[in-house]
């Protein structure tokens, strides 16, 4: 029997599988890694400690295994993306990733939309205000505040690309990663020089483009003795987190959506259109060459339940904690008893774009419990997804029904049955929910290879777990609380600004 090997490099860790060619997950493993905090605003990862976790995992899975290596078909990557790593001619980081979480670069992003005429005609242009979280202001900060080692970097690439040179010694960029650059033409799939240029980003730092099941290399020498496989064996590119989550989670067609319950969360829908951006929605580019991925992210999805269980409850945000809140949602009205909360806790990408928004609880009063705050706070997760959804359906007219639901939060069903009565819309699980990232990663190294024809084929290989359907008569207090809550962020807007402007200026 073959297998094949699929790592999700991911923010807080590396989830690594292995599978076999027909799909089924054999063994998993985990390893942590930190994210360091200097700054406010600030967010950083060591990629060295994230190479060494894609070594530990692996090794795990052989040893807990057994197999033969020379049965491990190909290697595989799905990673996080909006980082920024510098590389010199030695291509040794210059310094730590900045991460996808941070946003220094607030001035930067200002700058950038008042080249284009200022933040109203860049979101007419680009279809969503840019923010210090963007990589285009990533890029500049680095050009202005530390000159020396931009200058002395030859190489920018992220995450995927600096464990592609780990595993093979080429430097390269994977595309769909690149499209969140903003410097992939979607059209063409080459980088945009043109733009490069008008931005002031040397474009002779970014390495070249390969495609998702593009076979990078074999592992080297150096690779294959952290990782205890065979030199040589194949690596193919995989995707961004998104990308490859698509993969997994089967939702490969035209049209098809999935929904990840992670610690931000995002709706991702395949499509061979390229769409304008709207409300924080963005077209990029998807694993399948030939098609696009819509997506709107939420910054704070599960993260809220994190919080919840902390504060909440003084539990470590483990399995056990999100059990009992479960149940004590479970046992709590619908609606909360008028009690909205609105998730924003780290500010928003979709479906409002805005860094100085936060996390509020609305109309709580002394009459309310704390299970109708916890229940309130799964419920505003839920008004939130299914205002991406809403937003997606009337600007873009498509509206995925059933969606392919992953990431830890897809476990808990009552979070699932609130969802699902809210947005109208059939949620399927799948076996793995919380490696899905992983398993799609291994999934395009098994098309890479030549076990399935093309990304489309991997439709008939993941199967669907739970299936969850709305109630037919769902909750009315939901249609009531619903539209109070998109009224949120327009009314308190500028009390927002009001507070965490200044800070946010301050911390750059």
């Amino acid at each position: 029997m073959q297998y094949l090997l699929g790592h999700d490099v991911g923010t807080s860790g590396n989830k690594a599988v292995l599978i076999t060619t027909d799909g089924q997950v054999v063994a998993s493993d985990v390893e942590t890694y930190p994210t360091h905090y200097p700054k406010p605003l600030h967010a950083e990862q060591d990629p060295e400690e994230m190479w060494r976790a894609v070594g530990a995992t692996t090794r795990r899975i052989l040893d807990r295994t057994r197999i033969q290596t020379k049965d491990v078909l190909a290697i595989s990557f799905s990673s996080q993306m909006v980082n920024a790593i510098l590389l010199d001619r030695q291509a040794k980081p210059l310094r730590l990733a900045i991460s996808w979480l941070d946003g220094r670069a607030v001035e930067e992003a200002d700058m950038v939309m008042r080249k284009l005429g200022g933040p109203k005609i860049f979101a007419l242009l680009v279809g969503v205000a840019i923010t210090g979280k963007d990589l285009l202001p990533k890029y500049l900060w680095l050009k202005r505040n530390e000159p020396d080692l931009y200058d002395k970097a030859t190489t920018i690439l992220d995450v995927s690309g600096y464990i592609l040179h780990r595993a093979t010694g080429r430097l390269v960029y994977e595309r769909s990663t690149a499209s969140v650059t903003g410097f992939l033409n979607l059209k063409k799939k080459t980088w945009d020089t043109t733009l490069m240029r008008f931005f002031g980003v040397d474009k002779t730092k970014f390495p070249e483009l390969v495609s998702s099941c593009d076979r990078v290399g074999g592992l080297t020498k150096e690779a294959s003795s952290v990782l205890g496989l065979l030199e040589g064996t194949p690596v193919i590119a995989g995707a961004g987190d998104a990308m490859a989550v698509a993969v997994g989670s089967g939702a490969v067609l035209e049209g098809d959506g999935h929904l990840c319950l992670g610690t931000s969360g995002f709706v991702g829908i395949v499509t061979s259109q390229r769409k304008p951006g709207r409300q924080g929605i963005a077209t990029i580019q998807s694993a399948d060459l030939d098609k696009l991925l819509l997506i709107g992210e939420t910054e704070t999805c599960g993260a809220c339940l994190k919080w919840a269980a902390r504060e909440l409850y003084q539990m470590e945000p483990e399995p056990p904690a999100y059990a009992h809140m479960d149940e004590i949602v479970e046992e709590t009205e619908p609606g909360s008893g008028g009690l909205i909360f609105a998730p924003w806790m780290y500010g928003e990408r979709s479906p409002v774009a805005d860094e100085c928004v936060r996390a509020s609880f609305i109309n709580l009063g002394a009459n309310h419990s704390r299970a109708q705050m916890t229940r309130a706070i799964y419920e505003g997760v839920a008004y939130n997804l299914y205002w991406i959804l809403e937003s997606i359906e009337k600007e873009y007219g498509l509206r995925p029904d059933p969606i392919r639901v992953i990431g830890g939060g897809a476990r808990g069903l009552p979070w699932l049955r609130m969802i699902s009565d809210i947005s109208g819309r059939t949620l399927e699980t799948v076996p793995h929910p919380r490696e899905t990232a992983a398993v799609g990663a291994a999934l395009l190294g098994a098309v890479g290879m030549g076990v399935y024809p093309s990304i489309e084929a991997l439709k008939q290989v993941v199967p669907t777990g739970k299936i969850v359907e709305p109630a037919p008569d769902p909750p009315e207090i939901y249609t009531k609380l619903y539209k109070a809550f998109k009224s949120i962020y327009p009314s308190l807007c500028k009390v927002y600004h009001t507070l965490n402007e200044p800070e946010l200026k301050t911390a750059h």
